[in-house]
C-alpha cells in the first residue's frame, strides 16, 4: 500500500534546518532490580524491540523525498534496516551525577538524525549511580523519534508498545497480531498523478475550508468588537527566548507527586491539572526573567499543542494529528493564586478558547497547500532572520500511563521528554505524567538558557508557593 505524508506530518520536515532539529525525544530511566539476576543487558534491549517491531511501522520505513518537494514525500519499507543501527549505548562518565546525566541527554537530542533511514533511534546510557532519587545501577533509554513520523501522543503509544505491564514480559498494550504495513515505493505515475490531482483541487478545497470557517471568525470578530472598550490585549512581549536557536540544546527536569499537583486544584473552583501547570510554568518564568531584570509589563504567550486523536488510539497509531492554542501566561499577576485564578478564567470561556482559532484555520488550510508551496512558505518561516514572534515558548502536556511499566523485567522509574525548538521560540516546556509522577522537562538552547537549573528552581519553587497556599487552607 501507498502511504504518503499528510500536510501536518510534512511540514515538520520541511521546517527542518541544520539548526533547527524537528524531533522529539522520550526519556525512560528503569531500575533494574526487579529484572532477573537483578540486571538487564545491553542485547536484551535489543531483543525487546526486535520482537515488539511489529507494533508500529515507524520502525522499519524511511522517507522517499521527491524533487524540490513538489508533492509530500512518501513512506516506505526500508529494503536495508539494521536494526543494530538505530540502538547504542554509552556509559555516564564520572562523576556520574543529575549534570553529566543532563548534558550527555542535551547532547544526543542536539544531533541531527539520519534522515535517510527509519526516523528513529534509541541511545541508552548507563552508570546512574549517584544521582539522588534514581537507584544504583539504573539505565536510561532515550527515544527519538523525527516529529514527521508521530506526534507525542503517537510517540508514547510507540514507546508503550515496547514496554510490559509486569516483570514477567506481558504486554503493557493490546499488539496488533501481524506486522503493520510500513509502505511501499510509489511508481512514477502514481507519484505524478497524486501531485497533479493534488494542485488541481488545492484552489478548490482552500476556498471551502475557508468557508467552513467563517462563521467562526465572525464569532471571534463580534467578540472583539464587544470588547473594544476594555482593557486591549497585549502582542507577544519580547523575552531572550525570542531570539534566532543554535544547535547546542539543553536540559533539565523537576519531577512532583501528582496527587500533590493534582492537590492545587483546590485553590481555584472548577480548575483542571492542566490549569495548574500552567500556572507553576507561568509562575517559574516570572520568577525567572525577575531575576534577571527581564520580565516584560505585558504577560507571556504560551502555544500549547492540542491532541486531536480520537479517544481510543491503538499501539499502530501513526503521524500527527494536534492543533494548537495560544494561552496567556498571567506572568503580570505576582500572587500565585490569582495567576491560577486568571488562568482558569482564559481557558474555561468558551469564547476566550476562540484565540486557539488561527490555529485550527492554519492547520486545516495547510492540508491544501501544495507540497512545494508549503515547503517553500516552511522554509521562509524557518529562516533565522525571516522568522516571526508568534509566542515566548511551547508548553506540552501529555498525560502518560498511571500504572508501572516494566521492560526486560527492569521497572520504569522515571519518564521525561524533550521537545523540539524554533527560531523566536526556544523555550519548550514538556510535562508528563506517569504512575503518579508528573514531571517538568525543559528544553532550551545554551546561549538563552545557560543557568537552565536556575529556572528548573524557579518551577519548583512555584510549586511550592502553591502548595503552601493549600496547606493554609485545608
Amino acid at each position: 500500500m501507498v502511504q504518503q505524508l499528510n500536510a501536518q506530518d510534512a511540514q515538520f520536515l520541511y521546517f527542518q534546518t541544520g539548526d533547527l532539529h524537528t524531533h522529539i525525544m522520550g526519556i525512560y530511566i528503569y531500575d533494574p532490580a526487579t529484572a532477573s539476576g537483578g540486571q538487564v543487558r545491553f542485547k536484551d534491549i535489543v531483543r525487546q524491540v526486535r520482537d515488539r517491531m511489529h507494533s508500529s511501522p515507524v520502525f522499519r520505513r524511511k522517507l522517499y523525498r521527491l524533487p524540490l518537494d513538489f508533492d509530500h514525500p512518501y513512506w516506505v519499507e526500508d529494503d536495508h534496516f539494521d536494526l543494530e543501527a538505530h540502538i547504542s549505548h554509552v556509559r555516564l562518565p564520572e562523576p556520574g551525577d543529575w549534570r553529566q546525566f543532563c548534558i550527555h541527554v542535551a547532547r544526543h537530542f542536539s544531533r541531527p538524525m539520519d534522515m535517510n533511514r527509519p526516523l528513529w533511534d534509541i541511545y541508552v546510557i548507563e552508570g546512574l549511580d549517584r544521582i539522588p532519587g534514581i537507584a544504583p545501577g539504573s539505565y536510561a533509554l532515550l527515544h527519538r523519534v523525527h516529529h514527521s513520523a508521530i506526534d507525542g501522543t503517537a510517540g508514547a503509544l510507540m514507546f508503550a508498545a515496547l514496554n510490559d505491564c509486569d516483570a514477567a514480559g506481558t504486554p503493557a498494550i493490546e499488539l496488533p497480531k501481524e506486522p503493520v504495513a510500513a509502505g511501499k515505493q510509489p511508481a512514477l505515475d502514481v507519484v505524478l498523478t497524486r501531485a497533479a490531482i493534488a494542485n488541481m483541487r488545492s484552489p478548490f478545497n482552500l476556498t471551502r475550508t475557508a468557508m467552513a470557517f467563517m462563521p467562526n471568525l465572525w464569532g471571534a470578530f463580534q467578540d472583539r468588537l464587544a470588547k473594544r472598550d476594555e482593557q486591549p490585549a497585549a502582542g507577544v512581549p519580547v523575552t531572550r527566548f525570542n531570539a534566532p536557536v543554535s544547535p547546542h540544546k539543553m536540559f533539565d527536569a523537576a519531577t512532583f507527586a501528582l496527587s500533590d499537583v493534582s492537590a492545587l486544584r483546590r485553590l481555584v473552583q472548577g480548575t483542571t491539572i492542566n490549569d495548574v501547570v500552567l500556572a507553576i510554568c507561568g509562575g517559574a518564568l516570572r520568577r525567572y526573567l525577575d531575576s534577571h531584570g527581564e520580565l516584560p509589563d505585558d504577560s507571556l504567550i504560551a502555544i500549547a499543542p492540542i491532541n486531536a486523536r480520537p479517544s481510543g488510539a491503538k499501539a499502530e497509531a501513526q503521524g500527527n494529528n494536534i492543533s494548537a492554542m495560544t494561552l496567556k501566561l498571567s506572568t503580570t499577576i505576582a500572587d500565585p493564586v490569582e495567576r491560577l485564578r486568571a488562568i482558569r478564567a482564559h481557558t474555561a470561556d468558551a469564547k476566550e478558547a476562540r484565540a486557539g482559532l488561527s490555529a485550527r484555520i492554519m492547520t486545516d488550510l495547510s492540508r491544501h497547500i501544495p507540497g512545494a508551496t508549503l515547503a517553500g512558505i516552511a522554509r521562509m518561516m524557518s529562516n533565522r532572520h525571516l522568522s516571526f514572534r508568534q509566542a515566548n515558548l511551547l508548553i506540552s502536556n501529555v498525560p502518560g500511563p498511571q500504572t508501572q511499566l516494566y521492560m526486560n523485567g527492569a521497572r520504569l522509574t522515571h519518564y521525561y521528554a524533550m521537545g523540539p525548538l524554533a527560531n523566536n521560540l526556544g523555550l519548550f516546556l514538556s510535562v508528563v505524567s506517569y504512575n503518579g509522577q508528573i514531571n517538568f522537562s525543559i528544553t532550551s538552547e545554551r546561549e538563552m538558557l545557560p543557568d537552565i537549573s536556575h529556572l528548573k528552581d524557579q518551577i519548583v519553587e512555584e510549586f511550592k508557593a502553591l502548595k503552601s497556599r493549600v496547606e493554609a487552607v485545608a
